[in-house]
């Protein structure tokens, strides 16, 4: 079986890429933002090759080639992935405790902290904030992640269903589920009374199992294969539903994330994922 090494950089002919035409023949001409080199199965990249792609700020990875129009399914998180913000921080900030929840969001992305206490815990630090907070966040700090107009694009163009799961909040999902066109979000509700947030989550928190559960939903409904399904995730609640995935992504990842992964988007934005595929 033929396989190919894949490499993304914004601009492929500014690598140096002498040590690795050593061991595998590089295409004649290349230019734009991946390359692609036909490669053995049994290939496997050098140690000192990797750390030079990385210096480079180079993604890579040795995947099976497969249309991009096979997929039928992407399973993406939100915070820090879709958008490059952790929500609930941002909120805080709105009441000088961003410092404080940030703490604690950067030990539950890492999987040292339960996912759902550590949810519940600093989403009653925001007991009191209005709701104006929220669009406030919303309209003056989110941004969508570099590339994410371009993948939703792509989705459309070649029917692949985007599910946007998070363990954020429906009010920033439901609004870029609108702004995006895709179909489908899951994300907490935070429980709001006369203008203002109570410190409560309403119902069950979306969680590591959640996500999972909700690729598999989908699944499902669409038939899918495995090899059909591709998740993407930074933290350490996202690792069950990467490995449910055909290709699990670990975009600007937590170290746990990345390792439990298929491949990883360390520099590149998100039409990184595009281009893995053919």
């Amino acid at each position: 079986m033929t396989m190919q090494l894949i490499i993304q950089h914004p601009d492929v002919t500014k690598l140096s890429l002498t040590n690795l035409a050593n061991i595998i023949r590089l295409p004649n001409t290349f230019s734009g933002s991946v390359l692609r080199i036909d490669v053995p199965e049994t290939f496997r990249l050098p140690e000192n090759i990797a750390e030079e792609l990385t210096q480079m700020r180079a993604d890579f990875a040795v995947l099976k080639p497969q249309k991009f129009s096979d997929l039928k399914l992407i399973v993406s998180d939100m915070d820090s992935t879709l958008i490059n913000i952790e929500c609930i921080d941002e909120i805080a900030a709105g009441a000088g405790l961003k410092d404080k929840v940030s703490a604690i969001t950067e030990r539950a992305m890492r999987g040292e902290l339960d996912f759902e206490a550590s949810l519940r815990s600093r989403v009653a630090l925001l007991e009191g904030l209005p709701e104006s907070h929220l669009t406030r966040v919303y309209q003056e700090v989110l941004q969508l992640n570099a590339g994410a107009e371009y993948l939703l694009q792509q989705c459309h163009e070649h029917n692949v269903r985007f599910v946007l799961v998070s363990g954020g909040f429906t009010f920033f999902t439901n609004q870029l589920k609108q702004r995006l066109n895709f179909a489908h979000a899951y994300a907490n509700e935070l429980e709001i009374i006369d203008g203002k947030l109570t410190g409560k989550v309403l119902g069950n928190v979306v969680d590591a199992q959640t996500k999972k559960n909700v690729l598999l939903q989908h699944q499902q409904e669409l038939n899918a294969q495995k090899h059909q399904i591709v998740a993407i995730g930074d933290g350490a609640n996202d690792i069950p539903m990467l490995q449910a995935a055909g290709l699990g992504i670990a975009y600007h990842a937590k170290p746990k994330t990345q390792q439990a992964a298929d491949v990883a988007i360390n520099f590149n934005g998100l039409e990184a994922l595009r281009g893995w595929f053919i």
